[in-house]
């Protein structure tokens, strides 16, 4: 099962992703891992990451697209794959379509997190996480069971994301509208996008990914 992972900022994507990944028992691909793993592999496209991540600029397309194409080919990806952070445009989306289809695959699903906007800046805002384990957990929605103890790994040292605030995370979801809302009649259109209410309850969103992917009664 090949999918795509799309919603804004906060979101919930990481942890539906985990879910889905543990369900389905296909690879979670992060951009941003992929390009660090690369950069470390010593391969010629991970190089040319390298050298760009250098000088401080922004990965082409072409060389990210080169590095999701050498992962898909790992071991771990045999059952498929959850694409997490790319595409984010229309160009992205063409070039991964061009490259699966040169292995003779296809995306089966596009599942978009619906979100409330000013819900999601009340979210985003409150995150906070472990330091030593990084566990994430929430001033209203999720505090650890003992206050100032991770459920995790029992740390008691915790931080918060700098462009965790309200300026910054609108910011952040005008970006997401811009670039990546484009991406929706993109894969409506081929009759794979499935939207879900990313609003609701963790279990419940996660319920309703499962849902979506079940194959016709």
């Amino acid at each position: 099962m090949r999918l795509i992972l799309l919603g804004p900022p906060g979101a919930g994507k990481g942890t539906q992703a985990e879910r889905l990944q543990a369900r389905f028992a296909v690879a979670q691909l992060s951009t941003g891992d992929m390009l660090r793993a690369a950069a470390k592999s010593g391969s010629e496209v991970g190089r040319q990451a390298a050298r760009i991540m250098a000088r401080g600029e922004l990965v082409p397309d072409a060389v990210v697209v080169g590095i999701i194409d050498e992962r898909v080919d790992s071991a771990d990806c045999r059952n498929g794959f959850i694409l997490d952070g790319f595409p984010r445009t229309i160009a992205q989306a063409q070039a991964l379509d061009a490259m699966l289809a040169r292995k003779g695959l296809k995306l089966d699903a596009v599942l978009e997190l619906t979100v409330d906007e000013e819900e999601l800046v009340d979210r985003i805002s409150g995150r906070f996480a472990c330091v030593k384990c990084g566990a994430g957990y929430h001033d209203r929605h999720l505090q650890p069971k003992v206050a100032g103890v991770c459920d995790r790994c029992g740390g008691t040292e915790f931080s918060r994301r700098a462009d965790d605030n309200a300026v910054a995370v609108r910011t952040r979801l005008k970006a997401f509208r811009e670039q990546t809302a484009p991406l929706l009649p993109y894969y409506r259109q081929r009759g794979i996008l499935r939207s879900i209410d990313g609003m609701t309850g963790i279990d419940q969103v996660t319920k309703a990914l499962f849902a979506a992917l079940a194959p016709p009664a």
